[in-house]
């Protein structure tokens, strides 16, 4: 969504110092150059933007390739047959900097038969010095190489590539810098992620998001609400609030301002009709939070609330700031509150001097708590972070050994869980069609549960009202209610 006529910019001035028009002005500039490479070709040139890792990287990836498109490339899906290929990557898991390596070493492979071929990376992993000194050696074919701070750089970074002709690389290592109104491209028309926030202050002690997203920094309300407006305008209907710890939210602010009462106003944005957000960390949910999410009418009946780990000896080895009671306290709390809310979670099993005894713990949180679903993982060392260095780590086949088990506990309360909406009908925001059965529609419930149900693609971005016949486990096959 353009507040710039990039059409009218005079290319012979002097690029504007001011951001967004200094990203226009080069948006403008990479749109000639392309033109002309465009000409050389016989054809348009394409591009792929490929997204590893969370939300908030999905989002920028939207960023990139609004930006992409406003300069004049096509997309194109299959990253082999691309002109112009980004990889927005993540590096949470240290095998994921492996499969970016993979898939390099491919690409150079097809980039020797197209000379028109750009390759670039950005995203958490190029914020290591480590990594982008092995690209710098052994990947010298890479065009462009960024991080997680100046994406709304990336025009100017296309034009510095196109006019050098060489690698370009641009990291910054932190920032307090938030660039409103550029282009972004979304995927879906009818919901759309949107940044609340970025960086994370939390440093558990496992993690490395504040290493490579920096500290956090908090958009102003009123930029976050004139973006959802648009965006209602615009025909979207969802909105996922994003921010690493959206709970900490407004801390930052020349004025601050809580997330609750963030959501207070978005509430009131006409056409805006569900809302969802994440991640909650539990040391910082606040009653009022839960106040507003029991008064709501668009907040969605879901909350994700990682936990990690049952064990409080863990969770304070793991730098959480929160007890097993504490965490216990807040589920009940919000379980009051929203009676029907859905709880999910996220839970690492092994970290370093887990005992049987802590893991017994967490399987008792999940006993108690009954999660809709959990993302378990078993933990792996992530070199730069606290806990890597830790002793006690724990051997692979008892941590192989707990992993199964706490999967099987999980999966059988969820299955108990999600089924007790059967024969009831359900209001359900219709995505896709399904990608296994062309004849059936994929849609999701406000408590963030799949629902199958036969329907043509005419129901897409509409909310619709669905009698849920059969629990499948984590999804639901259903019979759109017609109207009488």
């Amino acid at each position: 969504m353009n507040t710039i006529d990039y059409t009218t910019i005079d290319l012979s001035k002097e690029a504007p110092a001011r951001e967004p028009e200094r990203q226009y002005y080069f948006i403008a500039k990479a749109k000639e150059y392309l033109k002309k490479q465009s000409q050389e070709a016989g054809r348009p040139l394409t591009f792929c933007v490929t997204t590893f890792g969370c939300q908030m990287n999905a989002r920028d990836s939207e960023k990139l390739s609004g930006i992409l498109e406003q300069i004049g490339y096509v997309e194109e899906p299959d990253e082999e047959k691309a002109d112009f290929v980004i990889y927005n990557t993540c590096t949470v898991r240290e095998n994921a900097n492996q499969r970016v390596y993979g898939r390099l070493g491919q690409l150079n492979r097809v980039k020797k038969k197209n000379p028109h071929m750009l390759i670039g990376l950005c995203g958490c992993m190029m914020q290591e010095p480590e990594v982008v000194e092995k690209l710098k050696k052994s990947y010298r074919f890479v065009d462009l190489i960024f991080g997680t701070h100046n994406i709304f750089k990336f025009a100017e970074l296309i034009v510095t590539r196109m006019e050098s002709k060489r690698m370009v690389i641009d990291i910054w290592k932190d920032t307090d810098k938030i660039v409103e109104d550029l282009p972004s491209e979304r995927k879906y028309s009818f919901k759309s992620g949107v940044n609340i926030m970025f960086g994370c202050n939390n440093f558990c002690s496992y993690c490395i998001v504040p290493y490579v997203r920096g500290r956090e920094r908090s958009r102003n309300p009123e930029d976050i609400i004139r973006e959802i407006r648009r965006l209602v305008d615009d025909g979207v209907v969802e909105v996922m609030l994003l921010g690493q710890n959206v709970n900490s939210y407004g801390k930052t602010l020349e004025h601050p301002m809580s997330f609750a009462q963030l959501l207070m106003e978005i509430e009131k944005i006409e056409g805006l009709e569900r809302i969802r957000f994440m991640t909650s960390h539990p040391k910082d949910l606040s009653d009022e939070l839960i106040e507003v999410m029991r008064t709501s009418k668009k907040i969605c009946r879901h909350l994700h609330l990682p936990v990690q780990s049952g064990s409080s000896r863990i969770l304070e080895k793991m730098n959480r700031r929160y007890t097993k009671e504490h965490y216990l306290e807040l589920v009940e709390k919000i379980r009051a509150a929203v009676p029907d809310i859905s709880l999910t979670t996220d839970i690492i099993v092994g970290f370093p001097g887990e005992t049987e005894e802590d893991f017994l713990e967490t399987m008792d949180v999940v006993r108690k708590v009954r999660y809709d679903s959990a993302f378990t993982f078993i933990y792996s060392k992530r070199t730069g972070t606290p806990a890597a260095v830790m002793e006690d780590q724990v051997p692979a086949d008892v941590v192989k050994d707990r992993f199964d088990r706490l999967l099987k506990e999980v999966q059988h309360i969820s299955s108990e869980v999600c089924s007790i909406y059967t024969d009831t009908i359900q209001e359900v925001l219709v995505e896709t069609v399904n990608d296994h059965d062309s004849s059936l529609m994929t849609g999701r419930m406000s408590n963030n549960l799949l629902v199958h149900f036969p329907g043509d693609e005419s129901l897409v971005g509409r909310i619709v009202p669905v009698e849920l016949k059969e629990c499948k486990g984590f999804y639901y096959i259903g019979e759109l209610v017609r109207e009488s």
